[in-house]
């Protein structure tokens, strides 16, 4: 694959309610099983009775378990949530319960890479150069599907990064991060399906989210993300991935890391610890098939020039711990 009027404002805006509410299965405003919580000054709705409006991503562990008897919480047991300023209060970290991801990187042109990369961050961390003039992107689509902010559906799309205070060593550098499982990244998009989700993550983390819907479907044999077009409520992307066989149960422990700047203009890095409980990976690119249309993210994946599929994880049952950013400067030595 090689890849302003008021009537016009009110109507961008009247879409994104109505996506909102669609894409996260939930009735529109002011129908019964919304409610409204503030964050950082602002009214977002949520699900009525759900997790975030009762205990604002500190629930009990005692209430998940009653909740959903069925999830290990073992190793949340041994996480210990802080109360944080993160322009809005809340805990860290965020608890994903139960959840599933699929993910596939691909090459792409190394200097489109680099010019979609803030200067500051290019001086901490670069694309890793896989072979001349080649990078790599990761395309990851999330289904949270019980977690501290109830539930949605999340696009991540990322350039693989060296890490902070490290050489880049392209090649080596990756082989570096898949044996100790330390994976660091540049996102570049992040679409998702709730209100919640959006707000959180810009205000949280200055992360490039956006509201859009996100629809999620499976069949037998495949996983398919479609991705809807924030403008024209149209399916702009689709990721349908295989669902592979010979899944591994045995227990992994992965760390994502990203490098930003902050809203202060300080640059900050921010990870995830997943406990990865089902997995499998395949080098093969019959298992992955990515449609790209004529909206907004498509043209920005397309501008991206993505070559060859280089490995597909389907992940189909994962846990995870996401930490509140921090600034770059306090990265501890030995991390």
């Amino acid at each position: 694959m090689k890849l302003s009027n008021v009537a016009v404002l009110a109507g961008v805006l009247l879409n994104a309610v109505v996506l909102s509410s669609w894409a996260a299965g939930m009735p529109a405003p002011g129908q019964a099983g919304i409610a409204t919580t503030r964050i950082a000054g602002q009214d977002i709705p949520v699900v009525a009775g759900g997790l975030y409006e009762r205990y604002h991503s500190n629930p009990p562990l005692s209430v998940i378990a009653a909740e959903a008897p069925d999830i290990d919480l073992s190793w949340f047991e041994g996480l210990h949530k802080t109360k944080v300023d993160m322009g809005f209060e809340s805990y860290s970290p965020n608890f994903y319960y139960r959840n599933s991801r699929v993910t596939a990187v691909f090459t792409a042109d190394l200097d489109r890479l680099k010019q979609l990369m803030p200067a500051e961050v290019l001086e901490q961390v670069q694309p890793l150069q896989v072979w001349p003039g080649r990078g790599l992107v990761a395309l990851t689509a999330y289904a949270y599907e019980y977690c501290d902010n109830d539930s949605y559906n999340e696009i991540a799309l990322s350039i693989v990064t060296n890490k902070p205070g490290k050489s880049n060593l392209g090649p080596i550098s990756l082989v570096g991060q898949s044996m100790s499982k330390d994976f660091w990244g540049y996102v570049l998009k992040l679409p998702v399906n709730t209100e919640l989700a959006r707000v959180r993550g810009v205000v949280g983390y200055n992360l490039p989210k956006w509201l859009t819907g996100i629809n999620l479907r499976e069949t037998d044999k495949s996983v398919v993300f479609e991705i809807l077009d924030s403008q024209t409520g149209k399916v702009d992307v689709t990721l349908e991935t295989d669902k592979l066989g010979d899944l591994s149960s045995e227990v992994d422990l992965i760390t994502n890391s990203f490098t930003n700047i902050g809203h202060s203009g300080e640059l900050n890095y921010g990870y995830a610890i997943s406990r990865q409980m089902r997995h499998a990976s395949s080098t093969s690119e019959d298992t992955v098939k990515l449609t790209l249309g004529d909206g907004s993210l498509s043209t920005y994946i397309k501008s991206l020039d993505l070559g060859e599929m280089m490995k597909y994880e389907y992940v189909p049952e994962f846990q995870s711990a996401l930490y509140a950013p921090a600034p770059l400067a306090s990265m501890p030595d030995g991390d």
